[in-house]
């Protein structure tokens, strides 16, 4: 067992090593980029799109950029062309370094871990004196004219330099072409003069042609409307005279029509006339025919008639016969059943009128003697205030009665002015006489009711009002010797119902 451990810990240590080294340098390189692993072999090992190890401490990774680069090439300044024109060209051109074995080594010696920008920056100077020494090898008007080729042959004089580099020129673009006294404006002018001198020429002979061809459509035209009139006056006679022709063909045959119409008619008129007699002879034998089968008819309809009705009457006076009885019986078992019923009904309702009148007979009892009794208290009540109020009146004598009688007339007056209350409208009509209008007459109802009615309580009850109320003054005193005893409040109360 211990022998074992001894083996199998250095194979562990080992694994677990080889995971971490692996795990540290694994590397994976994109498609645009380059990763150079040196350290160990003497040859580099070059990965592009795919992934290797990189052993940690013993072997570097570079980068080398493989993406398409572009670079502004430009004179910077006015460069004399094979005619001695100076010219300002801008153009573009679009590089990468080459993948090849051999291109890639060489890269790697001038570009490794360089950014784009500073490829670009290295290379612009190389791009820009190959642009510079094919310009003085080409003229003006060729390098207006056909950009394209002044671009190859850029590419084609620095794709040489660049592969000294390893670098690949992929195109080189034209952007901008200025010269330095203006002659490429002056080409385009003469040009422009030219190509509107072709162009007034083409308009003139165009419009020269034009004119022919109107001219000659004109004529033309003339000769078809010429001909055109020419033929359709000969077309009009050939029309007269073919109608004329169909006129006479159409009278004759109208002719012919007429008199086969007539005898047609003729012959018509007399068939109908035939076929009409035979209708009617035939109609007069169908009649015959018909009346002769409605009697037979009516004879064996009656019979049948008489027959069935013979055996219906028979048969519904057998059905009415034993319908009667039937109902008969059920009548007299349904006046059976209500007579018991009746009968039924009679006892339980005598019962119940019994009942009825038992309890009607205790509650007009304990009514009567409820009444009895509050008919006697009412009795005794008012016996005893009768009494005491005759007490009062023999304690208090004439002035209780007076008192009493003060303290109606305020109601006495107020319901003798009640009915007034319901009028809504009084139209007053009468002018009255001595002085007597119609308004003093109806504002004098209720006191004159009001008087009327103290001289009838002086007659009945020997109480004159009047002078009750001027009892306190010095006539009544001294000359009538007339004394009275009430109260202020009485007094007050008979004053004012006086006045």
């Amino acid at each position: 067992m211990t022998l074992n451990l001894t083996v199998l810990i250095p194979v562990a240590a080992a694994a677990v090593l080889l995971i971490i080294i692996v795990a540290c340098g694994y590397v994976k390189a994109p498609p645009d980029k380059a990763y150079i692993i040196s350290g160990i072999k003497k040859e580099p090992k070059i990965l592009i799109g795919r992934a290797g190890i990189k052993v940690p401490f013993l072997e570097r990774n570079d980068t080398l950029v493989l993406k398409q680069i572009s670079i502004d090439i430009k004179t910077n300044g006015y460069v004399p062309t094979l005619d001695f024109i100076g010219v300002d060209i801008d153009a573009v051109a679009k590089v990468r370094l080459k993948t090849d074995p051999e291109g890639i080594k060489i890269a790697m010696k001038n570009f490794l871990n360089m950014s784009e920008a500073k490829i670009a920056e290295a290379l612009t100077d190389s791009l820009q004196g190959n642009m510079r020494e094919i310009i003085g090898t080409v003229r003006l008007k060729e390098l207006n004219t056909d950009r394209k080729k002044f671009g190859d042959e850029v590419q084609e004089k620095a794709q040489t330099d660049m592969n000294a580099l390893g670098v690949e020129i992929v195109s080189c673009n034209i952007q901008k072409i200025e010269d330095e006294k203006g002659l490429i404006v002056a080409l385009g002018q003469d040009n422009m003069s030219q190509i509107q001198k072709d162009a007034s020429i083409a308009k003139a002979q165009a419009e020269r042609d034009v004119a022919i061809a109107e001219a000659e459509a004109k004529r033309m035209a003339n000769e078809a409307q010429v001909s055109a009139e020419t033929e359709i006056a000969s077309r009009r006679n050939d029309l007269r005279i073919r109608e004329a022709q169909l006129k006479r063909e159409s009278d004759v045959k109208q002719a012919e029509a007429d008199a086969a119409y007539a005898i047609q008619q003729q012959e018509q008129r007399r068939s109908i006339e035939v076929a009409t007699a035979n209708a009617n002879i035939a109609r007069q034998e169908r009649e015959i025919e018909l009346r002769r089968k409605d009697v037979e008819v009516t004879e064996q309809t009656l019979e049948a008639q008489i027959k069935k009705k013979a055996e219906a009457d028979r048969f519904a006076r057998q059905q009415k016969a034993e319908a009667d009885l039937f109902e008969r019986q059920k009548n007299a078992e349904a006046e059976k059943f209500e007579r018991e019923k009746a009968a039924e009904a009679r006892r339980v309702q005598a019962e119940a009128d019994l009942f009825a009148r038992t309890q009607e007979a205790e509650g007009i009892r304990a009514i009567g003697e409820a009444e009895a009794k509050a008919i006697e208290a009412k009795g005794i009540a008012e016996a005893e205030a009768l009494e005491k109020k005759a007490e009062a009146m023999k304690k208090y004598g004439q002035a209780a009665m007076i008192e009493m009688i003060v303290k109606a007339l305020p109601e006495m007056a107020e319901a003798i002015a009640k009915p007034l209350e319901s009028i809504d409208r009084v139209t007053i009509i009468d002018g009255g006489s001595n002085g007597d209008t119609g308004v003093n007459t109806m504002g004098s109802y209720v006191p004159g009711v009001l008087a009327k009615t103290i001289e009838t309580m002086k007659e009945v009850t020997g109480l004159d009002l009047v002078d009750i109320m001027k009892a306190g003054t010095y006539d009544a005193k001294v000359n009538r010797n007339v004394t009275v005893g009430l109260n202020q409040e009485t007094a007050d109360t008979l004053k004012t119902v006086i006045e």
